[in-house]
């Protein structure tokens, strides 16, 4: 049921195992360092075994899309101190061998995914949606940070070409859903820049 999941969670435990020793202490991304990013990138593993265990029981978020504009309305309203804390505690909680650890937590999120069926699962803030809709999210979290990921540590990350396809064509909905469409289509067309600081999430 989640062939592109799979995909990228193999690319991003393969391009984990061959991070440095001595780069996880480095720059992340902003505020993370290595080891909060591939934390806060774990954690869509752990969301995805944590709401099967959370059964809905009504559909709130039809699409991916729906999921991600609401995460993105949510998000507006925390603050920065408390989600950069959450990957730093993401990190910490991998351990003394944090590789190891996302494998393990990678392979009981699919393991988990193959035995669930398509069942409505209760996510952040209490919202009903269907497990189809929401693994393509964790697909894109696990893509973008992969990204993120092996330009911290210096590596190549060659991901498959339908995992690229979901994640891009999901921001690009979503793009579209909060009114900046045309802004997305024209930057990919080349026909003008995108607005400095410019994100869909």
């Amino acid at each position: 049921m989640a062939p592109t999941y799979t995909a990228a969670a193999e690319a991003i435990t393969d391009l984990v195992r061959r991070i440095p020793d001595d780069a996880w202490d480095g720059p992340g991304l902003g505020d993370w360092d290595l080891r909060s990013l591939v934390g806060h990138a774990s954690r869509s593993f752990v969301t995805v075994s944590t709401y099967l265990r959370a059964p809905a029981e009504r559909e709130d978020l039809g699409s991916a899309v729906d999921y991600v504009a609401r995460l993105r309305e949510m998000a507006a309203g925390l603050g920065a101190a408390d989600v950069v804390e959450r990957g730093r505690q993401a990190g910490r909680d991998l351990g003394a061998d944090p590789a190891a650890a996302v494998d393990a937590l990678a392979r009981t999120a699919l393991s988990d995914v193959a035995a669930a069926g398509d069942p409505l699962i209760t996510v952040i803030g209490g919202l009903g949606i269907r497990l189809s809709n929401y693994l393509p999210t964790r697909t894109f979290e696990l893509t973008v940070h992969g990204l993120d990921i092996a330009r911290a540590a210096g590596l190549d990350l060659v991901l498959p070409a339908e995992v690229l396809e979901e994640a891009t064509v999901l921001a690009a909905r979503v793009g579209v859903a909060l009114g900046h469409g045309d802004a997305v289509l024209l930057a990919l067309t080349g026909r003008a820049a995108l607005p400095a600081g410019f994100s869909v999430v």
